[in-house]
């Protein structure tokens, strides 16, 4: 799939008053600074259309942006570690899981984990969530380029093998770097095909 335009269309906290396009939806979603703004940015071929940060917690809306006029990407908060207080990471949680559970353009949640580091209990929870609610959805491991293919590969062996005591069979995947650019091309023809089966089917 090739980008020729994304836009930017809204913010928001409530998934009722997200735009209604009905175009195929795609959320994006992950641990706090697990790179996902990057990866937004690359995958549209854009600089700055996701806000890139250093502080985790910096998205807290749900942010909408509509590419090619043919499909939307949904950039949701993080969760996890950002410096954020209880009260507001409830809300922050309440928005997510309602977005995720009611938002009827909805095809499918990329759920990023960062390929670096061992896997965490947030990550987990979250995709046994999605398990347990029935929901698309398919995993992403980030910055893959900072580990020697070794290790990389021994970081995504052992979250395969923490997922299948909880699984019988493992979601797509997607091994990423907004670098090198390995895996990007991947997502987006994953998406250009569910796109198809969408519009055959509306």
């Amino acid at each position: 799939m090739i980008i020729h335009k994304a836009e930017f269309l809204a913010s928001n906290t409530d998934y009722r008053k997200c735009p209604k396009l009905d175009k195929p939806e795609y959320a994006f979603i992950g641990r706090s600074n697990v790179g996902k703004s990057s990866l937004i940015n690359y995958l549209l071929n854009r600089k700055n259309l996701a806000r890139v940060s250093s502080t985790p917690g910096k998205t807290r809306l749900i942010n909408h942006f509509l590419v090619n006029d043919a499909w939307v990407l949904v950039d949701l908060p993080g969760y996890g570690y950002a410096r954020i207080s209880k009260t507001e990471r409830e809300k922050w949680e309440i928005m997510i899981h309602n977005y995720i559970t009611k938002r009827e353009d909805l095809l499918l949640t990329f759920i990023l984990i960062d390929s670096r580091i061992e896997f965490k209990e947030s990550d987990k929870n979250m995709i046994n969530w999605f398990g347990e609610k029935q929901l698309p959805f398919a995993i992403v491991f980030t910055k893959s380029d900072k580990l020697s293919p070794n290790q990389l590969a021994s970081n995504i062996a052992a979250v395969k093998k923490n997922l299948l005591q909880f699984w019988e069979e493992l979601p797509p995947m997607y091994i990423t770097s907004t670098v090198t650019g390995k895996g990007c091309d991947d997502i987006l023809s994953f998406i250009a095909e569910n796109n198809k089966i969408w519009e055959a089917s509306n």
